[in-house]
């Protein structure tokens, strides 16, 4: 029966003992405040204050309210403290996937980055999004996706973040390990171990085989980066990989990178969200977080010393990438 607005006026002409000092503490005219106040007791049908000349005092009934009067503003301001709180704190949830697995390796650094400014936002990786992130987005499965291939869709905004370098690996000893750059038919002989993706989709036979017109003598699917790493460094077989996943092993000397033919082959990752509604804060901080920390792009230490050892440079030629 009562408003909120009916609650702050007992408690403020209780509190002032005066009709015109609690106006002016509500920013109300006397007039005003005296209607309001009969509009009270009106709806409760009794009187709230005894009239003593200037003086208002509470009835029984003004006592009882008041005690209630406080009890509820004392709580509603509580409520809203903890609220304006908690919007600053940015609480929620983001909900991430990546449109290739060894990027969840690249991912835990960053976010200890993104937690020192964001400490309760729970990020939660939505790894079966990985085959098809931008249907994953759109559905509202997830708030974020990372991706390498190009997006084109008004409903989505979409952030460059950076590169990174696909190389063919091999075991040192392998007959192309000495090469700077292995060129489309170098690998028709070979023994090729990729993710278990369609072949339209691979790059490698996207953007250099199929182009090419070559067919390598034998390709086996496997999905963990370590295993393919494993069989590789065993002369199993070769593999194209990024070149920032496997630059341990590199350094290390397990196993050798040399570019995808002579110009190289780059992929350019992107950040990915709903154009609406507008991304909260924290989302936006995290793709800031990425796109200023990016995936590390150059060839180890190990890598320059080998093309340096082994390459030839031609009277009036430069090296050749690798």
């Amino acid at each position: 029966m009562l408003e909120l607005r009916h609650l702050q006026l007992v408690k403020a002409v209780a509190e002032e003992g005066s009709v015109t000092r609690a106006g002016l503490r509500l920013n109300l005219t006397q007039s005003a405040l005296s209607h309001q106040l009969r509009d009270a007791e009106d709806r409760l049908g009794t009187p709230l204050f005894d009239r003593i000349g200037k003086r208002m005092l509470l009835t029984p009934a003004g006592q009882r309210l008041l005690l209630s009067a406080r009890a509820v503003l004392e709580e509603l301001a509580r409520a809203e403290r903890e609220i304006r709180e908690d919007a600053g704190r940015a609480k929620g949830v983001l909900r991430l996937t990546t449109q290739c697995n060894t990027v969840y390796h690249w991912l835990p650094s960053r976010l200890q980055l993104f937690h020192r400014k964001y400490p309760e936002v729970d990020l939660q990786v939505v790894a079966g999004a990985t085959d098809d992130p931008v249907r994953s987005l759109l559905s509202g499965e997830i708030d974020l996706a990372i991706v390498h291939r190009p997006v084109r869709d008004a409903r989505l905004r979409v952030r460059p973040l950076f590169r990174d370098e696909m190389v063919v690996v091999m075991n040192p000893g392998h007959r192309l390990a000495r090469r700077p750059f292995v060129a489309p038919s170098d690998l028709a002989p070979e023994h090729l171990i990729l993710y278990s993706i369609p072949r339209e989709a691979n790059l490698v036979f996207r953007e250099v085989l199929i182009p090419a017109g070559v067919a390598p003598a034998r390709v086996t699917h496997i999905q963990l980066t370590e295993a393919i790493v494993e069989m590789v460094k065993a002369g199993l077989g070769l593999s194209v990989l990024a070149r920032w996943s496997v630059a341990p092993q590199i350094e290390r000397g397990e196993i050798v990178a040399s570019a995808l033919t002579s110009a190289g082959r780059y992929r350019q990752w992107s950040a990915a969200y709903r154009a609406k509604p507008p991304a909260p804060a924290y989302l936006l901080g995290f793709v800031d977080v990425l796109a200023r920390h990016p995936l590390p792009l150059g060839r180890t230490a190990r890598e320059r010393r080998r093309i340096a050892e082994v390459v030839v440079r031609p009277a009036g030629e430069g090296l050749r990438p690798s």
